[in-house]
C-alpha cells in the first residue's frame, strides 16, 4: 500500500508518498481502506519528534480516517464489509489502509461525505470528552473555548450549543470569531486585542463552569480568574508553554476549581470504546439532521500533502483540513 512517510532525523524534509506493506489485523479489529484522513497539530507534533506514538502502535502519521470495511476480524460482529466507518486511530492515517479496534468504530452518517467523515472524530470525540465525560457540563451553564476556531474547538461550540450550555471564544481574528458565532458562541473575544479576563467579567460576572484550554503558559492562573464555584479547566495542549508560574492556589482552593489535563490517543482501548459508544448514542444522530457538523476549512489531495501541513503550522486555519487519496 501507499502511504505518507516522514524523515523523523530531519523534521523540516517534505513528506514523500512511499510504499509499505498492508498491516494485518487481529481477530477484534478490521482493516479499512482509507478514502480521507484528518490532519491535526499532533501530526506536525509527531513529525518534529514531540509527539511519539503509544507502544506498539503503527509510526505512521495520522490519528482519524474515513473509509470502507475490507476485512473483519474473527472476533468482530455487527459489522459488514463495504459499510462505510471513520474511526480515532492511535497512529496509521496516512495510508491506503489501516487496522483499527472495531469497537472504535462511528457508522457514517448517510448525509456526510468522506471528507467531512474523515474530519469527525478526533474533533468530536475529545471534544465529547473535554466537556461531558471530564468537565460534566449541564443546561444551562457556562463554557470558555479557547482556540475557538479550531477543530476541536468548532466542535466544542456545537457540542455546547446542542447542549444548552452558552460558550465564549478566544480567536485571533474577526474571520476565525465570525466562524465561532455561526456555530452558536455568543460571546467572541479576540485575543490579540481583548484582554479575555476583564472581558468575561463583564459579561459572567458569576464565571465560566468550564473552560476547555489548549494555551496553558500565563493562561493557568489567568483562567483561575474567571471560573465559577466547582469549575473544570481541562488542558489538551501547551501551545502558551508547558510551564505555569506562581499558581494562585487561594483561587483555586476558595473556587473548588479543578485543573486536569486530558489525551486521547495513548487511552487503553475500553477506555476509547466506551467514549465512542457514549458518543454513538449521545450526538451521532445529530449530524444526520445537521444540528451538528464537521467545520471544513480546506480538502487537499494526498499529493498536496505538504501544503496542508504548512496551513496548520501557519495557525491560519478554521475548522478542519482533510486529505483525500483520490
Amino acid at each position: 500500500m501507499k502511504y505518507i512517510a516522514f524523515d523523523s532525523n530531519n523534521p523540516q524534509a517534505l513528506l514523500q508518498i512511499a510504499e509499505c506493506a498492508v498491516p494485518a489485523i487481529t481477530p477484534t479489529q478490521v482493516l479499512v481502506k482509507v478514502s480521507a484522513f484528518g490532519v491535526n497539530r499532533a501530526d506536525l507534533l509527531q513529525r518534529a519528534g514531540h509527539y511519539p506514538p503509544p507502544p506498539g502502535e503503527s509510526e505512521i502519521l495520522g490519528l482519524e480516517v474515513c473509509g470502507t470495511l475490507v476485512s473483519i476480524g474473527s472476533d468482530v460482529s455487527g459489522w459488514q464489509p463495504d459499510e462505510r466507518v471513520c474511526a480515532i486511530i492511535a497512529g496509521g492515517g496516512y495510508a491506503e489502509y489501516v487496522a483499527i479496534e472495531a469497537s472504535h468504530l462511528l457508522r457514517v452518517p448517510a448525509n456526510l461525505t468522506d471528507a467531512e467523515a474523515a474530519g469527525l472524530a478526533e474533533v468530536y470525540l475529545t471534544a465529547f470528552q473535554t466537556l461531558h465525560t471530564i468537565a460534566g457540563l449541564q443546561r444551562g451553564q457556562k463554557a470558555l473555548i479557547h482556540a475557538g476556531a479550531s477543530g476541536v474547538g468548532l466542535a466544542a461550540i456545537q457540542l455546547c450549543r446542542l447542549w444548552g450550555v452558552e460558550t465564549a471564544v478566544t480567536a485571533s481574528s474577526a474571520d476565525k470569531l465570525a466562524v465561532c458565532e455561526a456555530q452558536g458562541a455568543s460571546v467572541l473575544i479576540n485575543y490579540t486585542l481583548q484582554d479575555y479576563v476583564s472581558e468575561l467579567k463583564q459579561h459572567w460576572p458569576d464565571g465560566v463552569n468550564a473552560v476547555l484550554d489548549m494555551v496553558a503558559g500565563d493562561y493557568v492562573n489567568r483562567n483561575l480568574n474567571i471560573m465559577a464555584m466547582d469549575g473544570t479547566v481541562v488542558y489538551l495542549a501547551m501551545m502558551g508553554g508547558r510551564f505555569a508560574e506562581k499558581l494562585d492556589m487561594a483561587k483555586l482552593l476558595a473556587k473548588r476549581i479543578t485543573i486536569t489535563g486530558s489525551t486521547l490517543r495513548n487511552r487503553s482501548v475500553a477506555y476509547k470504546a466506551d467514549l465512542v459508544a457514549a458518543f454513538s448514542k449521545a450526538c451521532l444522530p445529530a449530524f444526520s439532521t445537521r444540528e451538528l457538523s464537521v467545520v471544513i476549512d480546506g480538502v487537499y489531495m494526498v499529493t498536496d500533502i505538504n501544503a496542508c501541513h504548512e496551513a496548520i503550522q501557519r495557525n491560519a486555519t478554521k475548522g478542519k483540513l482533510v486529505v483525500r487519496w483520490q
